[in-house]
């Protein structure tokens, strides 16, 4: 017990329960898709409305950070609101500081910075969610994961949340680098519905692109509910 009430003490093997309970938090949120394609990259996320009741723009799960990046969350909604704030600010420092938009790479070491202070000190809890972030800088395209402990790892394409498991295997059989923007939005939209016993909502899918030429921006409504038709219609073909 003394080992799984302090976030600051170690196991006796090396472990600090408190983050792995992090880790579980993220593990029962939403599923989140990543994608790098050839001018950009594509986040998606299933926002699993339960009840028809629920105003689903009410709900976030995808938010802009600047410009040229854009971040999905999973696990606790509060604290993702909390490190989107604090990237914002980040970002919005850098560019009066140095007179330019801040490297994808640089902030997502800032925001794992400080999730990794959490897990350090007493008195506070990690944070319960995870960060999918997706940007543009002149070093190239960007799509970072980031975990409770404060770890970070770069992505061609990559999954958060409850379906992990499903979309990474879907992604690791069918991703190819360099594809097209709609190849690739339709790829994660594949593996989100394989990853749904009940299949996905149009109402509850999110998208978002982070283009060379726009910038961020998400995909309007009806849109993606042509592109969930679509994929609807194949698997009743197979």
């Amino acid at each position: 017990m003394a080992y799984d009430r302090a976030i600051t003490v170690f196991s006796p093997d090396g472990r600090l329960f408190q983050v792995e309970y992090a880790r579980e938090s993220v593990k029962r949120g939403t599923t989140t898709v990543g994608l790098k394609y050839k001018d950009g990259v594509a986040l998606i996320v299933d926002k699993r409305i339960i009840s028809w009741l629920v105003e689903s723009n009410s709900i976030e799960k995808i938010y802009e950070i600047d410009k040229h990046i854009g971040c999905a969350t999973s696990g606790l909604v509060a604290d993702a609101r909390v490190l989107v704030e604090k990237a914002r600010v980040e970002a919005q420092i850098n560019k009066i500081t140095y007179g330019e938009q801040i490297e994808v790479p640089t902030l997502v070491k800032k925001i794992c910075d400080f999730k990794q202070a959490y897990t350090q000190y007493g008195g506070a809890r990690p944070f319960g969610t995870a960060l999918l972030i997706g940007g543009i800088d002149d070093n190239g395209i960007h799509l970072y994961d980031t975990d409770p402990s404060g770890a970070l790892t770069s992505y061609l394409a990559g999954s958060i949340g409850e379906g992990r498991g499903v979309v990474m295997g879907v992604l690791e059989e069918k991703y190819e680098i360099d594809m097209k923007k709609n190849d690739a939005i339709n790829l994660g939209l594949e593996a989100l519905s394989k990853s749904s016993d009940d299949g996905i909502n149009p109402d509850a899918v999110e998208i978002c692109i982070i283009d060379k030429q726009k910038g961020y921006y998400k995909l309007p409504q009806p849109d993606i509910k042509k592109l969930i038709s679509k994929i609807s219609a194949n698997k009743e073909d197979e």
